[in-house]
């Protein structure tokens, strides 16, 4: 069954807040490696001009994919079927130990690839005050559909 397509240009309300913090940073940073200092050590991250700790650039995927955009029973999607297809960030500023964010996902994209379905989603992700901080781009894959 194909992605439904009326789902095209649809903007969904923004998730519930999340709490970005020091010891999720670091088990994130941990998790792909990388022991960059700013990551983990406040004093670090002052000593390089930032008020606390910051996320690496892909932490936001931990929040972009997290609203109901994906989860709405309507859009059709197969999650058994579908494969990461691609991910980028464009960041207004690095998130960091502290903020407090919300992310509000439109689908910008549906579209048949041989067998295959396209879904694309634009995510921007701002503080509880509307501060931005980021906007996330994400291609999913709907295997055979």
């Amino acid at each position: 069954m194909a992605i439904n397509r009326d789902f095209i240009g649809r903007t969904f309300p923004p998730s519930e807040p999340y709490e970005v913090s020091r010891v999720k940073i670091r088990e994130f940073a941990d998790a792909i490696g990388d022991r960059n200092p700013v990551y983990r050590d406040p004093e670090a991250a002052k000593a390089a001009g930032y008020p606390d700790v910051i996320a690496p650039p892909t932490f936001p995927i931990v929040v972009s994919l997290g609203g109901s955009a994906l989860t709405d029973p309507d859009l059709g999607i197969d999650f058994a079927m579908v494969v990461h297809g691609e991910q980028r960030f464009e960041y207004t500023r690095p998130m960091r130990a502290g903020d407090t964010v919300v992310c509000t996902s439109t689908i910008t994209e549906i579209k048949a690839i041989g067998n295959n379905e396209k879904l694309s989603i634009e995510t921007e992700i701002a503080t509880v005050d509307g501060e931005p901080i980021c906007k996330s781009y994400n291609v999913l894959v709907e295997r055979g559909a």
